[in-house]
């Protein structure tokens, strides 16, 4: 099969994935409110108990006490951004099972950026999710200095962490063979990734309670740095090597995820052992 590489190709095909993915969630109306119920609960209920006995110390990036509330917003974007990379797993799976995929995977034109398109498409409405949570907060009364000359950086910071937690999910999706196997591989993937992170407890805190062993874990935790990275971009600091280890690992897990749907391997054998068609 020949490969077409023509940029006004590629860049047609881009369209038509994202423009598919955005159709599709804008009929999907419990979608979008099963995303902003999560977080807000955690924020309006969850944060409001412990608003009063949990204060954050004067730490970086803060300059001052802050409330509960506030610090873990940056954590609920992230949680938006963790379960739609995940929720994108489950569509690629449902896709395969389908049949869409194989007709995405045969179409003249290379296979990273047909990835690459459903991945563009998860971050956009990643993004679009996450800003839909961070209005709503806003109404909410929670402050944060979001406007500013530091906006790009919060954006720059959002859009990395939605595209390593969508090629997360893309990878996956190479390894879920059936809907069925989907609950029960996120529960190990969701829920220690959200929970063993600086989503909820900032990691001095971790730390200074003995719990040793988690304290280890959410500092090697991808996440932890993609919250970390978004939560230094608010108030426009340094977030140290954060970047470097959320883009590193969108590279890998990205590069393995082409490396899966090669048909010579991970794709291409499930078809082989008889697998979806």
């Amino acid at each position: 099969m020949t490969v077409d590489v023509r940029p006004g190709h590629q860049m047609q095909a881009l369209k038509a994935i994202v423009l598919r993915e955005l159709y599709k969630f804008s009929r999907q109306y419990g979608r979008l409110a099963s995303a902003l119920v999560r977080p807000l609960l955690w924020l309006a209920v969850f944060a409001a108990g412990f608003r009063s006995v949990f204060g954050v110390a004067i730490v970086e990036p803060y300059e001052t006490y802050i409330s509960y509330d506030v610090y873990i917003v940056p954590g609920l974007m992230g949680m938006v951004l963790l379960f739609n990379g995940m929720q994108s797993s489950l569509a690629m799976v449902y896709d395969r099972e389908m049949g869409l995929m194989r007709l995405l995977l045969t179409a003249p034109l290379p296979r990273w950026w047909v990835l690459a398109c459903k991945l563009l498409a998860t971050t956009v409405l990643s993004l679009l999710q996450a800003l839909a949570f961070v209005i709503v907060a806003a109404l909410l009364g929670t402050s944060l200095p979001w406007l500013g000359t530091h906006t790009w950086h919060i954006l720059l910071a959002s859009a990395s962490a939605a595209l390593m937690l969508g090629a997360l999910g893309l990878l996956m999706s190479v390894h879920i063979k059936q809907l069925e196997n989907f609950a029960g591989t996120m529960n190990f993937v969701i829920f220690p990734m959200y929970f063993m992170s600086t989503a909820l407890y900032p990691l001095w805190k971790l730390e200074e309670s003995g719990a040793n062993w988690v304290y280890q874990i959410a500092r090697f935790n991808p996440f932890t740095h993609a919250v970390e990275w978004m939560r230094f971009a608010i108030y426009d600091k340094d977030p140290g090597l954060s970047p470097w280890i959320v883009l590193g690992t969108f590279a890998v897990c990205f590069a393995l995820a082409c490396w899966g749907y090669d048909p010579q391997r991970g794709f291409g054998q499930l078809a082989k052992r008889g697998g979806p068609p």
